[in-house]
Order: structure tokens, then sequence, then C-alpha cells
């Protein structure tokens, strides 16, 4: 079942919404937080080294080492078998 506003709630609601003073303030409000979040990143420092910009980015050393085996078993996935060194 679908919860109803009441009406009086929906319109006072509705009038806040559309109150253009409302609007224009979370209008600049908007606008400085972008303007913040741009200004943060573009001053933030960009490494030059590639290794620096992922170093940390892998949380999980476990997950990261069964990645490295999928990676590893997909590499060799297509790889001939050698029936010769299998009989050793």
């Amino acid at each position: 079942m679908i919860d109803m506003m009441p009406a009086v709630d929906f319109l006072h609601y509705s009038k806040i919404m559309l109150d253009e003073t409302t609007i224009e303030q979370r209008l600049v409000n908007l606008e400085q937080t972008v303007a913040e979040l741009k200004r943060l990143l573009i001053a933030a420092p960009t490494p030059s080294n590639w290794l620096e910009k992922v170093t940390g980015s892998i949380s999980d050393e476990q997950v990261f080492l069964k990645v490295l085996e999928y990676g590893e078993s997909l590499r060799h996935a297509d790889r001939p078998t050698d029936e010769t060194t299998d009989q050793t």
C-alpha cells in the first residue's frame, strides 16, 4: 500500500519548492559547491609517475592475489599444452 502525503503537507511542500527565492538559493548553493570542487580538483597534486597514481588503490591483498591468478590463467588458456613436459 502506498502512503499518501496529506494534501496540506503536499501543498505546503509544493509552495516551498516553487518559491523562486528558494530555487535561487538552492542554485547559488549548487554553484558554490561546484566551484569549490573544481578548485579542489585543480589544486590537488597529480603524480607524474603512473605507479604513484595506483599505489594504495587495492585494499584487499587476498582479492588482488586471486585477480593475478585469474589473469595468469587467462594468459595461459590459449597456449598449447606440451604433452612431453607433463610426462616427467
